[in-house]
């Protein structure tokens, strides 16, 4: 079962502002990106036409805390953990390194909630649990792993 998820990339010159540093909207897609990465990871889609019924994962809650700005082409590690796993949701920690050579340095924190949804045809939304063979595949992190 799988509790973590992390990867790497460079910060792009679009994704920052007139100081020169990363504009704080763009953490919210650094942790859209390591959810969908997560979700493949254990053999699923965020978009879930695997299931039945199709289900989707909308945002409910997302928080950041700022420690040190990261800026144009700084590498940087996207590191998930599985906070919280409930019937219907599932909250994810996040935490973003700059990488300094072999050292990492602690930009940022974050954490987001997200709903299961099942959809129906016309696009309509109602929470409901998350499948079985997909809450199969996912456990919460160790609690050392989520002490900040």
């Amino acid at each position: 079962m799988a509790y973590e998820f992390k990867f790497v990339r460079t910060v792009e010159f679009s994704e920052t502002d007139m100081a020169g540093i990363v504009h704080f909207s763009n953490y919210c897609k650094y942790m859209e990106a390591a959810e969908h990465r997560f979700v493949r990871s254990i053999g699923y889609s965020i978009v879930a036409d695997q299931t039945d019924p199709r289900i989707g994962w909308p945002r409910v809650h997302v928080e950041f805390a700022y420690k040190k700005p990261l800026r144009f082409e700084d590498e940087i590690e996207i590191h998930l953990l599985v906070a919280r796993l409930r019937s219907k949701s599932i909250t994810y920690k996040f935490r973003f390194n700059k990488i300094n050579g072999e050292k990492r340095e602690l930009a940022a924190t974050g954490e987001m909630t997200a709903v299961c949804v099942s959809i129906a045809g016309h696009g309509t939304m109602k929470a409901c649990s998350i499948p079985a063979e997909v809450a199969a595949q996912i456990e919460v992190a160790p609690a050392g792993l989520l002490e900040d």
